[in-house]
């Protein structure tokens, strides 16, 4: 069992317990919690199949963020636009919210007021929030933090398999698999339980290799690390293809029987032999023909994405690339092969599939698709055409908040752009031209500090609600605890604002009552659900969508059989590379990347109100090769600036041997200074409109 610090062993006794899951990343590791004598609440280990008992640190430190002294208990108002925020009633604070979002429409029409989202909301919540935004609002103006996670793997896979599934698999078959190519993914520390199935893989024989710039913890347990230059992914990819190729290791069979027009992706591997993947990716040719050797050899293999390749201006055709050389190798639609992307937000697989994003409605509809319009429209009871057309992706709506013609009130659940956002201090000052700005969230983050309205939202272990994790299991978090007084639920807050706004459809407040609606909205859809029910998930321990009715098993396993395109068969696409948007020059002479730490998550508004997590990692900090730094005359502690054409950073030096000589990593968990977005940048893959956050050109120098 991984375990990471040592669970507290608790003397008094244990009065309450309860069987839930984890508040933070999509493994969504199942949990005990348990009160005492006095209602002080700690977390316990649960056999549960996704973690099998273990936890990360975070997981282990979550039941702090319940009583934490900077919690919100009242909503908060402010005045005026330069005035402080003070304490308000709900009637208040409501009826602010309302006011606001009828003067905007009034004035500026209905897209003028926006929704921005959170891909950490339980499948309820998002679910309602996306039929807020289209009826009781009726905008097209609504996308959610997620867009910036798994959108380019999502696009991705719709393209080459017909359907977006993180992983079409469960995470247990990684065990089996005889070769896993991971690409841009650091789960030691991301997701550290993981750690558990490659590490069994390895035991068995099999091989891991690692793609990333650093060496981190996850290439240090792997059997080979592929130390790439960043935004050369889509290179390697078609490198290997083409040693697969001259080797004679792709599956002409498999090619033949389950997959189309892989002559377009043989002509483009053509091009690009071993000594050409070297200069552009930096990876020796031995290095890339064992790789595809090992890859091309074995009897089962898996290929995972992460943000590496993925949050690039070119990410689809990243992952496409990738996808190409799974299905050529025939690893694809076997035990213990496939292709799958590893999603980061706790609820970044079942957050996409139900409305959260602009171009969809719930079951993974497409917004505009007459047939999916009129379903969706039946169960909540309107005319098909009073819903909204598709409206601007995340970072698309950011850019226009407080402009002619874009949006002037928006409401945030669950989400803290301010810090998460590329070019943050751009968004920041949009998120401050705002006529108007309402937050629901548990602490004052970044983004809550700039608002009109800030609404006390419920906490994890406060409320009751429908997850689905990367593998596709559909859990259910049940509520341990009553919210503190004065706090609501966002489907209380969503409820209510509704009614005040004269909805034409009912909005159930009860998450209960919220999930059987879901049902009925995504039943016939790609993500089907309609046969999940909560004690199914509870009897269960989760059920894997899609689910078309209570007697199915649910669908642990995708593409056994036939791929859900028109035809049953996968697709290969002709994807060139492209270099990433930005290069280092002259002015700009270095590679920034950006990622996680083990100790802190996301934009740290909940980690960074944890002390022993404050300890680990306690303020943002830069990754740069000794030998680089010596050539900038800085040491270890030093404070630096970072300087990019969107901004500038400060942070603190931290040398590292395993970074490569180009590269400087900043992780993206802190505000202020070191915000590692105030560097980024936001140029957008054309599909996905992922903003190029994983690569963009950067200078560092000692600080004063």
């Amino acid at each position: 069992m991984l375990q990471q610090i040592e669970i507290p062993v608790r003397t008094p006794e244990v009065t309450q317990s309860c069987a839930t899951h984890c508040p933070y990343c999509s493994l969504q590791c199942g949990m005990n919690l348990q009160a005492d004598v006095v209602g002080a609440w700690s977390v316990a280990e649960r056999a549960f199949p996704t973690n099998n008992g273990g936890l990360c640190q975070k997981g282990w430190t979550s039941t702090q963020l319940l009583n934490a002294p900077s919690r919100l208990l009242a909503p908060l108002i402010r005045d005026h636009k330069n005035g402080p925020l003070r304490e308000a009633s709900w009637e208040e604070a409501l009826a602010h919210v309302v006011s606001a979002i009828e003067t905007t429409q009034a004035k500026y029409g209905r897209d003028a007021v926006g929704i921005f989202g959170g891909g950490g909301l339980t499948n309820e919540k998002a679910y309602l929030l996306g039929k807020f935004a289209r009826v009781a609002l009726r905008t097209s103006q609504i996308d959610y933090n997620g867009r910036f996670c798994m959108s380019s793997a999502a696009a991705a896979s719709i393209k080459a398999f017909g359907i977006d599934r993180g992983l079409p698999f469960p995470l247990a078959d990684i065990a089996h698999a005889e070769a896993i190519l991971l690409i841009g993914s650091n789960v030691a520390e991301t997701m550290p339980p993981v750690m558990q199935y490659f590490q069994a893989q390895k035991k068995a024989g099999g091989s891991l290799i690692v793609v990333d710039p650093r060496a981190t913890p996850t290439a240090a347990a792997a059997t080979m690390h592929l130390q790439i230059t960043p935004g050369t992914d889509g290179a390697l990819a078609a490198g290997l293809m083409h040693i697969a190729i001259r080797e004679k290791l792709i599956d002409e069979a498999f090619i033949e029987q389950r997959t189309e027009d892989f002559d377009s992706v043989r002509r483009i591997a053509s091009s690009w032999w071993p000594a050409r993947v070297e200069r552009v990716t930096g990876i020796p040719e031995e290095q890339l023909s064992k790789a595809a050797r090992i890859l091309g050899s074995a009897s089962s293999a898996m290929f995972l994405t992460a943000r590496g390749p993925e949050q690039q201006s070119h990410g689809v055709d990243n992952v496409l690339a990738f996808i190409n050389l799974a299905l050529a190798l025939g690893k694809a639609g076997k035990p213990w092969s496939g292709y799958g992307c590893l999603t980061g937000q706790g609820n970044g697989q079942g957050g996409r599939e139900h409305g959260q994003k602009a171009d969809q409605l719930p079951g993974y509809r497409r917004l505009d698709n007459p047939e999916h319009r009129a379903h969706v429209a039946g169960v909540w009871g309107i005319d098909p055409a009073d819903l909204p057309k598709p409206g601007r992706s995340a970072y698309e709506l950011l850019d226009t908040l407080g402009s002619e013609g874009g949006v002037r009130a928006l409401l945030v659940f669950g989400s803290n752009p301010a810090v998460s956002a590329p070019r943050a201090g751009h968004v920041q000052r949009r998120l401050d031209a705002l006529d108007f700005l309402a937050v629901s969230d548990f602490f004052l983050s970044e983004t809550a500090e700039r608002a009109d309205v800030v609404l006390p939202a419920a906490q994890w272990a406060e409320e009751e609600g429908t997850m689905t994790n990367l593998e596709g299991r559909v859990i259910l978090r049940q509520r341990a605890t009553a919210p503190p007084a004065g706090v609501r639920t966002d489907l209380e807050m969503l409820s209510e604002l509704a009614k005040r706004l004269g909805s034409p459809s009912v909005f159930p407040s009860a998450a209960t009552a919220v999930f059987e609606e879901l049902r009925l909205a995504s039943a016939g859809g790609v993500a089907d659900y309609s046969g999940i029910t909560w004690e199914r998930i509870l009897r269960e321990d989760g059920v894997f969508w899609p689910c078309p009715d209570v007697t199915h098993p649910g669908t642990p396993r995708l593409f056994a059989d036939r791929f859900p395109t028109p035809n049953g068969r996968a697709r290969f696409h002709p994807v060139e590379f492209h270099a990433p948007a930005e290069e280092p020059d002259q002015e700009y002479p270095l590679y920034l990347t950006t990622g996680r730490t083990m100790a802190q998550y996301q934009s740290g508004t909940q980690t960074r109100r944890i002390p022993e997590l404050m300890k680990a990692a306690p303020r943002a900090f830069v990754q740069i090769h000794p030998s680089m730094a010596l050539t900038y005359g800085i040491q270890e502690g030093d404070e630096v600036r970072l300087t990019t054409r969107r901004g500038c950073a400060s942070l603190v030096a931290q040398l590292t041997p395993g970074i490569r000589m180009d590269t400087l990593f900043v992780p993206f968990h802190f505000g202020g200074e070191g915000r590692a977005n105030l560097l980024t940048n936001p140029a957008l893959d054309p599909v996905s409109r992922m903003p190029e956050f994983k690569v963009c050109a950067v200078r560092i120098e000692k600080g004063t």
